[in-house]
Parts: structure tokens; sequence; C-alpha cells
């Protein structure tokens, strides 16, 4: 016969003002402002991330992407508004908000003398990890670069490089990725080996700022999508919601022509990103 006693302390209900209450975004920005002297870089943003989601950044040369994000990143400190990463502020709790990400800038900040597994052992040493060998085997399976793993990074490709930078990030499970324009100078198969890395994270759970000057990047990665433009967010939603900013298509029968990209990727083999998870998200 059953305990209902020892049932409803192993399996207590929940509660009904739990059910209701909203997770909170893992990024908040509430009027963020940033000055260089007499250049108004940032003149307000708002905006909020969802956890677990690929939230992409869109601007132009200028716009004041990576300010932002080496402002959530604790790098700069901003003149006004408030901003919070997974639950801390990043003014007055710095410390937490380090330990809670992870940033990868444009360019990938490898050691070039060392291995690949040398770089992941050398910074699970630096962030304390147990098991370090251990876990840089782990990544260098999970990224696809187990069999050069033992080979200098400088003879890794562009793409390598990359996902080794990547890699690196994901030492110490931060739950919150900044990524800066991480596909800037790679090549079309490069950059899809990227995107199917970040596709990963987001599935794994990992919520993942990214910007970038790519359309076609945010379009087939991102959940949501925001416009920085003059310092200010002047657009923010998901991709269906941004094209109901535009008239209605108007469906004409036309012969279409395959792309270069199409036209590459079929020479050289297909590497879509996520093969074919966009149809479900």
């Amino acid at each position: 016969m059953l305990d209902l006693g020892l049932l409803l302390t192993l399996y207590p209900p929940v509660k009904r003002e739990d059910m209701n209450t909203p997770v909170p975004p893992a990024i908040r920005i509430k009027g963020i402002e940033k000055s260089y002297k007499d250049l108004h870089v940032l003149k307000g943003v708002d905006l909020d991330v969802a956890r677990g989601s690929i939230y992409a950044l869109l601007g132009s040369n200028g716009a004041g992407k990576t300010t932002l994000v080496r402002i959530l990143a604790t790098l700069l400190k901003a003149d006004g508004g408030t901003a919070t990463v997974n639950g801390f502020d990043v003014a007055a709790d710095p410390a937490r908000v380090r330990e809670s990400i992870s940033l990868t800038g444009q360019f990938a900040a490898v050691d070039e003398i060392l291995t690949g597994h040398e770089n992941l052992v050398m910074i699970a040493r630096l962030r304390q990890v147990k098991e370090p060998k251990r876990i840089a085997d782990g990544l260098l399976e999970r990224f696809g670069l187990a069999d050069a793993g033992r080979r200098r990074v400088a003879t890794y490709s562009g793409g390598m490089r990359r996902r080794l930078d990547i890699a690196m990030s994901l030492i110490g499970e931060p739950p919150v990725i900044f990524l800066d324009e991480p596909t800037t100078g790679l090549d079309p198969e490069a950059r899809i080996e990227v995107w199917n890395v970040v596709q990963d994270l987001a599935d794994g759970g990992t919520t993942v700022l990214l910007t970038t000057q790519y359309l076609d990047e945010a379009e087939k990665l991102a959940d949501r999508i925001a416009i920085l433009h003059q310092g200010t967010i002047i657009v923010d939603g998901t991709l269906a919601e941004l094209r109901t900013l535009l008239p209605s298509a108007t469906v004409e029968y036309v012969e279409r022509q395959p792309t270069l990209e199409e036209v590459f990727l079929a020479i050289v083999g297909d590497k879509s990103p996520a093969n074919g998870k966009e149809e479900t998200r």
C-alpha cells in the first residue's frame, strides 16, 4: 500500500504562485548609456534576453554593439542605466557576473605555440576546474577537434581556431556566453561550423548573445533579433515579427537561380547549420 505521507514528502505539490512566477531573463538592460567625450555611443539601450535563447544584436560598424557587450562583461562602466546578467548587477556585483559569463571576441584568443589540448588545459587550470585534462579531452571531442588536439594551434584553419576559442569559453559551464561577431573573416565552411556550434550551445540551455553584421547569420540562428542604430534599439522581435513591419509579400512565379553559397556548398559538401533543425525552430 502506498504511503501518502511519504509521497507528499518526496514530491510536494507545486504551489500555484510558483506556477505563475515568470522566469527572469538571463540578461536585462535598462537605459544603458555610454559616451566617449562628445561621442554618444549608447543613448539609453533597453533589452531583455530570455534564458536558453539565441539573441542576435544587429548593427553597422560603430553602432555600439561591442561597447554594450563590454559593459555587460564588466570590462567597461556605463555612464547611466542598469544591467543584470544571470541575476547579478554588472556595476554592483561584477565578480559574480564574471563567474556567470564567457566572452568570445571578434578574433580567436588562442595561443598558437600551444596545442589545442594545452590551450584548454591552461584555461581549465586558470578557472580552477577539477580534472582539466579530462575536460579538455571532452571539449575537443565535442567540437570535432579530437584528431587535431595534439597539434599546435598555428597549424589550425580559421574555423578550427574559432571552434577552439568557443570551446575554451565553455570551460566552467557558464550559463551566459557573449559572441561578439564570431564569424568575422571566416570562409563559408568555417562560418557554418561556428553556426552549428552556436546552435548546439542554445540547445543545451546556454544563453547566447550574438552580435553580428551578417543578416543571414541572425536569420538562421536567432530566436529574437534587435537592431541597434544610433545608440538605441529601434526594433526588437522574432524574425516573423520583424517581417510584418514590411508590406505583405506579392506572390510571383519566377525562375529561381541557385545562390553562389548554394553552389559552393553543393560542390564542397553541404554542412547546413543544425542539419534541418531550423524547420523546428
